[in-house]
């Protein structure tokens, strides 16, 4: 294995802004330093995410990191190094995970938009056999986002659910998961006309085109609803009697459950043999992977919101 370098190249921002203004290629970073819980990363592929441009557009300004800072959450790669209390990991492993713990919590200085990153064991999963390293690094934080929330959500087998932005990169998660591995009796899931087939083959059952009709005026009503798009208000009037609103889109007002992701290398772990068995699958833009050098593209592709499933940046570099 080549030896591990002193600085590293990067995409990187000193203010805040949008991408396409304060988002610069840096050829001399310096390497993270690894705390004695971390592993270090060569990355192979990255992620991204909304939550990237909305941190780097100042929207959390009050509790993140000093700048200048490298984004990216979501990381597969290989590990080169480990911390002396590392126990899950070895180098060599190839691995993949959210890097921040909490999203906007003084996230990593160093994120995954760099040839080598730094992350927490508890963090991390082992790649799954047979996902390729960009497939990998699109999941972490969406498919353990869309979890979190069903299980917020007291969502079991037998119940029936309606996703609100059934494309994008959580709600095809929430989808897969839903049907896959809760055993919902029903899925319905929202997007705009050119998505209807991608939404039956992910599992499901009703796919509504949010063009043409409202999905508070259909006779059915659910148990669960998972708003992934901001529509909270509506949502309530889609639900069963003693039925719950889940959002990840703030403010989410109550009696809506509310939550931001806390990164969790176990739910990766949990859902290994879904993921193995092709019952649940990666959803990558046609778009992507974008190469490293187009790392600004990606983010103006991402930022329109008409993605598909995920933007993902590899090679890296």
């Amino acid at each position: 294995m080549a030896a591990i370098p002193t600085h590293v190249k990067a995409w990187t921002y000193s203010e805040y802004g949008k991408t396409v203004n304060v988002l610069k290629f840096a050829q001399s970073v310096p390497l993270p330093s690894l705390k004695e819980d971390q592993v270090l990363i060569k990355v192979a592929a990255a992620s991204l995410n909304p939550i990237d441009y909305k941190r780097a557009e100042g929207m959390f300004k009050d509790t993140d990191s000093p700048l200048p800072t490298v984004p990216g959450y979501d990381v597969a790669g290989v590990v080169v190094k480990v911390g002396s209390e590392v126990k899950k990991f070895k180098v060599g492993d190839e691995v993949y995970g959210d890097i921040n713990e909490n999203a906007v919590v003084h996230p990593k200085v160093i994120g995954s938009l760099s040839e080598y990153t730094a992350a927490e064991e508890k963090l991390l999963a082992h790649k799954p056999q047979n996902l390729t390293f960009a497939e990998a690094a699109s999941l972490p934080l969406t498919i353990e986002t869309a979890y979190e929330g069903l299980q917020q959500a007291g969502f079991s087998a037998g119940k029936s659910i309606l996703v609100l932005g059934g494309a994008g990169g959580v709600g095809t998660h929430i989808i897969q998961l839903a049907k896959h591995v809760f055993g919902a009796s029903k899925v319905a899931a929202t997007s705009s006309t050119g998505k209807l087939e991608l939404l039956r083959n992910l599992g499901a059952d009703l796919p509504i085109d949010y063009t043409k009709e409202n999905f508070e005026d259909l006779p059915e009503k659910f148990d669960v609803v998972y708003d992934a798009v901001g529509q909270t208000d509506r949502a309530f009037k889609a639900l069963k009697e003693g039925g719950k609103v889940v959002t990840i889109v703030p403010p989410g007002f109550p009696p809506a459950i509310f939550f931001m992701l806390t990164s969790n290398g176990a739910i990766l772990e949990k859902l290994k043999p879904y993921l193995e068995s092709g019952k649940v699958k990666p959803i990558l833009d046609p778009e992507s992977p974008f190469p490293f050098s187009q790392t600004v593209e990606a983010f103006s592709y991402l930022e329109t919101g008409r993605a598909t499933g995920k933007v993902v940046v590899h090679p890296i570099p």
